[in-house]
């Protein structure tokens, strides 16, 4: 592996130690599992592809909205 340099804010650098810390991990396993998560899919499971693919989704209701009877007993080919 190769080491990179990150420019960033001394702000942003204490948080993402603290929250490497909170969450068992340091911040160099954190970067780096951030940008597999992000950049490389190639290593990600059929499940977290799918994950990863569904929260990009975006559906736009037009500001309609429905009621519990009408979600269930709409005609789907009218």
């Amino acid at each position: 592996m190769k080491p990179i340099t990150l420019s960033i804010s001394d702000e942003l650098l204490e948080k993402s130690i603290a929250y490497a810390k909170l969450n068992g991990t340091n911040l160099n396993d954190l970067i780096r599992e951030l940008l597999i998560r992000h950049v490389d899919t190639s290593s990600m499971s059929p499940a977290e592809k799918l994950l990863k693919r569904s929260n990009q989704i975006t559906i736009s209701t037009k500001d309609r909205k429905w009621n519990r009877d009408e979600f269930y007993h709409r005609k789907l080919f009218s």
